[in-house]
Order: structure tokens, then C-alpha cells, then sequence
């Protein structure tokens, strides 16, 4: 890494250091008082991260406005996180571990984020705890994947974090949007299968060190799409449905990283 890239790294990691001192205790505070900012807050601070971290985004479609809605999307990096949070006002599902991060465990919290455990002992009172912020009108964004891939595939979407979506609010199927994400280009250039890696953090890699990476960046373009909604009435079971979400989310990922035209039908509900 050359001493400007390191410098850009640097002084990216100053402002996003102030932008979040600024900003944790006012939401700590909306979250205290349950105040309507709690859900402003976020959005406004994860814009300022995009701007921060040189994050051009480009949009296909919008989010569903029926509320509340059940997110799912595919999963390459922590970059993911931020995008969906400056674009959705919605909740997290994320596992257990993320909760002790430092730095990053803090701001989930503060992002009113359900955190998970795997262990099927737990995962009842878990899955209670979504539908309770589901059925409360509360929006949430889900990973089914269950890990971040290195941002080439869209990994199979496991259908136990489809179960929330069983569930009915006042007689109505809850609504299931997928999203589609791909890192496409860097600098006005297109991001190969090589280079993507600079991006998505999964398997083994250091987070502190592949950020530091990611910091020293110029501009990369990351494209997300919203997907037709469904619902559980629409397939057969909640596997139908994750492999129905999971088909078009690789179909259109797939679409975005070779440069086809992103086709968006009709959402149906």
C-alpha cells in the first residue's frame, strides 16, 4: 500500500471516528426515551458512513411500502450493513457473536439489532423475539445465507430464518422482499472476480486489517436491487420460499457483476 493510500486510509478513519462519537450518544439517548429519532438516526449516520468509505450506491427499485417487511438479501461483507441501514429503516437479525465486536457490537446494538444464537436450546426464544418485533410492525433484514461469501456466488439461503415469515399479522402473510447486492466497479471501472476480495470479508480474513484495506480505497460501486416481494402463501413451504429468494437474488447478483440489465417486475405484494 503506497504512503497515499495510507494517508486516505487515515484520514478516512478520523472522520468516521468523529462522525460515530458524535452520533452514539444521541441515539443512545432516542433509544432511552423510545423517541421516533431512534429510527432517523441510524439512516442518517450510515449515509455519512457511505460518503466516509467512498460507497457510490446505485439502486434498482425500491423497498416495499407495506409495513412491515421482512428483508432478505445476500451477504459478502460488513459493507452490506451499511448500505442496507442508510436505505431500509429496519432491524438486523445477526448472530450472537457479533455482539462482543468492538466498535461494531456497540453500533448493532444502538441499531436495535436481534442478535441470534445457533444453538437450538436458545434459537426458540430468538425466533420468539422476531416475531415479537415483526408482529410489533417492526421491519427486519436478514442474512439467510448464515455467512458473507466472497461476493462472486450467492451462497444457498437456509430456510430456518424463514420460519418468522409463517407467521401472520391480524390474518395478513407477512411480506418478504429479497435484495440483491454486488460490488461492480471501482473507480468508474468494472470490479473483477480477482479484486472483489478487496471488498468482501469472509472466511479467515482479519477485519481490522482488511478495513484498513477498504479505507484506503477511492470510490467502489455497489448496486443493490429490491427484488418482487412474495409471501409464504405464494410457495408451498418456507423452503420454497428461500429457494425461491435465493434464485432471484443469485439470478440478479449474477445480472449485476457481468453488466446485464437489471430486470425488475412488478412487485407482488
Amino acid at each position: 500500500m503506497s504512503g497515499l493510500a495510507h494517508a486516505v486510509a487515515f484520514a478516512r478513519a478520523v472522520v468516521f471516528l468523529g462522525w460515530t462519537l458524535f452520533w452514539l450518544p444521541v441515539q443512545a439517548i432516542a433509544l432511552k426515551f423510545d423517541m421516533r429519532l431512534s429510527w432517523f438516526v441510524p439512516r442518517l449516520y450510515h449515509r455519512g458512513n457511505c460518503v466516509i468509505l467512498g460507497l457510490r450506491v446505485v439502486c434498482h427499485g425500491s423497498p416495499s411500502p407495506v409495513n412491515p417487511v421482512l428483508f432478505v438479501s445476500n451477504h459478502s461483507s460488513y459493507l452490506d450493513i451499511v448500505v442496507l441501514a442508510a436505505l431500509l429503516e429496519a432491524s438486523f437479525v445477526a448472530k450472537q457473536e457479533v455482539a462482543d465486536w468492538p466498535v461494531f457490537g456497540l453500533l448493532a446494538r444502538l441499531n436495535r439489532t436481534v442478535f441470534v444464537q445457533r444453538k437450538a436450546r436458545q434459537s426458540r426464544e430468538h425466533r420468539d423475539e422476531m416475531r415479537h418485533r415483526i408482529g410489533s410492525g417492526e421491519s427486519l433484514i436478514l442474512f439467510p445465507e448464515g455467512t458473507s461469501s466472497d461476493g462472486n456466488r450467492v451462497l444457498n439461503f437456509n430456510s430456518t430464518f424463514f420460519s418468522v415469515a409463517e407467521n401472520r399479522i391480524q390474518g395478513v402473510p407477512i411480506t418478504v422482499q429479497p435484495i440483491a447486492i454486488a460490488y461492480t466497479g471501482l473507480d468508474g471501472l468494472p470490479l473483477g472476480r480477482s479484486r472483489r476480495p478487496l471488498f468482501a470479508w469472509y472466511g479467515e480474513m482479519d477485519l481490522v486489517s482488511h478495513l484498513w484495506s477498504v479505507l484506503s480505497q477511492s470510490t467502489v460501486t455497489v448496486e443493490i436491487a429490491f427484488l418482487p416481494t412474495v409471501t409464504i402463501e405464494t410457495c408451498e413451504s418456507r423452503k420454497d420460499l428461500a429457494r425461491h429468494c435465493q434464485l432471484m437474488v443469485a439470478t440478479c447478483v449474477s445480472d449485476m457483476l457481468s453488466g446485464r440489465p437489471v430486470q425488475l417486475m412488478v412487485a407482488s405484494a
